[in-house]
């Protein structure tokens, strides 16, 4: 009897973190989700697998704090006691790729790759990751990879199968499966399409709007911060263009629209320096590209 009553607190614990995640306080949820791995611990209950998600939980909200630090050693910890789980993989990697640590990031996204090929978001890491990495390293940049794990065939099929069937293990109270992902994407991309059509009707502040919940539900989505940047330009709000296209930046480096943006907002921030810079790096990436020359014999003529 008295083990069940310690299996029902550390169950009941756990559930009260989902619900302060899901409502978006992740201070809290750590908190919550630390007690209740200590109790878990403290049981002598030989689950690895409810341990996994705990830390997996701890670390996304860890992510959404912004403590990528604590994140990526919470993840690394889940994957060492359940080896291979895709939520804590594309956790890592995205707090890889907030660090600067590309080729980290590179390895994990393409290891969630090995165990589904269907995942936007693994691909769009990668993606994102080898153009950093190009910039960074050069041509040679693969040779400076760290060993891509090879994920059993067994622990794949596995995967995959609890990721078809309606499966009992859950993750901050939603179930961990690759379509909970490919979820948040849909409705991320049917909101920055809301966004897209009032921006088409120059209802600019509107268009914010989605493209702010657009991005709750995708922060790694370059075009929705180049889309609200262009909305915050129309709305003389010049500061927050700035940050979004650093953002987008951060993403995509070689992203010529969010150079653009960015230097158009420098413009009116009557900062030349930092304006010229932009349109001289964008020229390097489309060297015939109109729009970027004018604006850059405008700001060359400026006092």
């Amino acid at each position: 009897m008295p083990q069940k009553r310690r299996s029902q607190s550390w169950t009941e614990l756990k559930q009260a973190g989902n619900e302060c995640f899901k409502a978006g306080q992740y201070g809290e949820a750590i908190s919550l989700y630390s007690q209740t791995i200590s109790l878990l611990q403290k049981s002598g209950q030989k689950n690895q697998q409810d341990l996994s998600i705990l830390y997996s939980n701890r670390a996304a909200s860890y992510l959404k704090n912004g403590n990528c630090g604590e994140c990526i050693n919470d993840c690394t910890t889940s994957l060492e006691l359940a080896p291979f789980g895709i939520k804590s993989l594309l956790r890592r990697a995205a707090s890889y790729e907030a660090l600067e640590r590309y080729r980290q990031a590179y390895v994990d996204y393409k290891t969630v790759l090995q165990i589904d090929c269907n995942l936007p978001a693994a691909h769009d890491g990668t993606n994102r990751m080898t153009k950093a990495l190009i910039d960074m390293d050069g041509p040679s940049w693969r040779e400076k990879l760290p060993p891509i794990p090879t994920v059993p065939m067994a622990i794949k099929e596995k995967l995959l199968q609890s990721a078809s069937t309606a499966p009992t293990i859950q993750q901050n109270g939603v179930q961990e499966t690759s379509n909970q992902v490919a979820g948040d994407d849909k409705k991320a991309r049917l909101l920055k399409e809301e966004g897209n059509a009032f921006v088409k009707k120059g209802e600019h502040k509107k268009a914010v709007e989605k493209y702010t919940q657009s991005l709750s539900q995708d922060p790694t989505e370059v075009t929705t911060y180049t889309n609200r940047a262009l909305c915050y330009l129309s709305l003389k709000m010049y500061k927050e263009a700035v940050k979004d296209c650093e953002k987008a930046l951060q993403l995509d480096s070689a992203n010529v629209k969010a150079l653009y943006r960015r230097a158009q907002a420098y413009v009116e921030l009557k900062d030349k320096r930092a304006c010229a810079e932009d349109l001289k790096s964008l020229l390097k990436i489309e060297p015939k590209n109109t729009a970027a020359q004018k604006l850059l014999q405008e700001v060359q003529k400026m006092k």
